[in-house]
């Protein structure tokens, strides 16, 4: 199939007051990532909390934002590629078990969380035995990505990885989190000619990291606005000086990264977006987001909103 690249939030899981998956509005968050023209949702990921998300809840999930998805790429025609990971276990059968499942549940490229192949950070040799035994149990008609998640320790790709998944010729996409742009530059030299885009994560190098040859943008700041980073990766050789007001700003935006309490503070922008979102999440106790987040966020809602009144979108 063919791929849209550009701006991919990484999806939030909301919840309901009782702590149960809110599956209807996950719904809203779906038309609300196309509505500010996001390119696709990387979906049951870190954000999603996936490592405390059943097997079970994990696919529903998925399911929900892929059908979601195609509803309305039906009713709008716009189409979001939709990607997805979710295995957690230490036994690669189980591993193979989970994608899987969220495979049967659709998606348009299973992501391989990095660190999963490697436990204990053993090396190259123990990643690639372990990734050459799951694709053989994966399916071959889905595109494949991979993933450096920080959960658990992050586990980078190397350029020995880099080389094998591209000549594979089965991987696509790539969840970059190394936020280096020289490193950045020399795994798109290894992939230069090759179908396997990287997608950068960290928005402080995410202008230069396109002028380079990175395929767009996927973390977790696209929850916050969308829009902004869409309008970066569609217009960043077309419009330079806008392009380096929009870095400028995203980059400064990006720093509430650490030390706040996400995806808390993702919920709470959600609900000053209109859409009504518990403030709720399994790892991070409610009462983390404080008056002091709450005003953050909002002041940075207010200068995103003059940011894209701005750029006329």
């Amino acid at each position: 199939m063919e791929y849209n690249f550009g701006s991919y939030p990484t999806m939030i899981t909301p919840y309901t007051a009782d702590g149960k998956v809110d599956f209807e509005t996950a719904k809203k968050y779906v038309r609300w990532y196309a509505e500010n023209n996001c390119h696709g949702i990387f979906s049951v990921c870190q954000s999603s909390e996936i490592f405390f998300l059943d097997a079970d809840e994990r696919a529903e999930l998925n399911r929900v934002v892929y059908d979601e998805a195609q509803k309305v790429a039906r009713e709008t025609g716009k189409k979001m590629t939709i990607v997805s990971s979710g295995h957690v276990s230490e036994k690669l059968e189980n591993q193979a078990y989970e994608l899987n499942k969220i495979y049967e549940s659709g998606t348009d490229a299973l992501i391989l969380i990095t660190n999963r192949l490697d436990l204990n950070n053993e090396g190259d040799d123990v990643w690639l035995r372990n990734a050459e035994k799951l694709l053989k149990v994966l399916p071959e008609d889905v595109g494949l990505g991979i993933y450096e998640c920080p959960f658990g320790y992050k586990r980078l790709a190397t350029p020995r990885i880099f080389k094998w998944c591209r000549d594979t010729g089965r991987f696509y996409f790539m969840k970059d989190t190394c936020c280096d742009i020289e490193e950045i530059e020399r795994r798109l030299e290894i992939l230069k000619g090759s179908d396997f885009k990287i997608m950068n994560a960290n928005c402080q190098t995410l202008l230069a990291s396109l002028r380079a040859g990175c395929g767009g943008y996927s973390g977790i700041m696209a929850n916050f606005h969308p829009k902004l980073y869409a309008w970066l990766c569609d217009n960043f050789d077309k419009e330079p000086e806008k392009a380096e007001l929009v870095q400028s700003i995203i980059g400064t935006f990006g720093f509430t990264e650490c030390g706040q309490p996400y995806p808390l503070t993702a919920k709470y922008n959600m609900n000053l977006c209109g859409i009504h979102t518990e403030i709720y999440a399994r790892h991070v106790p409610a009462e983390k987001l404080t008056k002091y987040h709450r005003d953050a966020v909002e002041q940075m809602k207010h200068a995103t909103d003059w940011l894209e009144a701005y750029l006329g979108i």
